[in-house]
């Protein structure tokens, strides 16, 4: 399993190397290291654990217009290196948990392993670097990074939250600030909330930014 392990690491890094939009290489690292941290405490396969973190941004829906688009990639990359057919499915039966699915989400969680590699990518997802992230993807994507006038979504389904093209700031509200209280584990719940808590404070300070400018171009204008 660790040559393995070895092999896919080193195809995952080529493959996502020098991608813009906070879904590069070093994102994929964090969550393999986020995740292994977790299982350390929490327990659950360490091998499963650490392949399905690996390879929990192939085929991503960001990404990938087609529906099936993480079954057939990873399916392929795993049978390259001469996976079986179990071990595939149980891979594929965690990533298919990970994605956050909007803010009415009611993803039921099958393993400790999908629970653990959901909140190793959740928390990259929040604090400083997710907050990194967040406008890295927003620039990626061509948005606003604000604008006063738009408010938060309430998405009723998935289709709506994937599709939908809200500048950064109410990115937060739709996710991020969601996310503390969505994690699986006692490790995750631990680590998201000094994250969350960071989220909070940077939201303040920009919002005070936000009107001290807004006052002076009053004055100027």
């Amino acid at each position: 399993m660790e040559n393995l392990i070895s092999k896919i690491t080193a195809k995952i890094k080529n493959d996502f190397s020098g991608e813009g939009s906070g879904h590069d290489w070093w994102h994929i690292h964090r969550v393999v290291t986020n995740a292994l941290k977790i299982q350390a405490k929490e327990g659950g396969n360490k091998d499963l654990i650490h392949l399905a973190a690996l390879l929990h941004d192939v085929g991503d829906h960001k990404f990938h217009k087609a529906v099936d688009a993480q079954e057939v990639l990873i399916s392929k990359l795993m049978k390259d290196e001469n996976c079986d057919d179990k071990l595939i499915n149980e891979v594929l039966t965690i990533v298919k948990q990970v994605s956050f699915k909007g803010g009415k989400e009611n993803n039921e969680l099958t393993s400790l392993e999908a629970k653990i590699v959901q909140d190793a990518d959740r928390l990259d997802a929040i604090g400083a670097i997710g907050i990194a992230r967040a406008f890295a993807f927003g620039g990626n994507r061509n948005r606003l990074m604000y604008h006063p006038d738009e408010s938060p979504k309430d998405f009723k389904n998935f289709e709506e939250y994937k599709n939908d093209k809200g500048h950064t700031i109410n990115h937060f509200y739709e996710k991020l600030l969601l996310l503390k209280d969505k994690m699986q584990t006692n490790t995750g719940k631990e680590i998201a909330q000094q994250r969350h808590e960071y989220m909070e404070g940077f939201l303040e300070q920009f919002y005070s930014e936000w009107r001290d400018q807004s006052k002076t171009d009053k004055v100027t204008m």
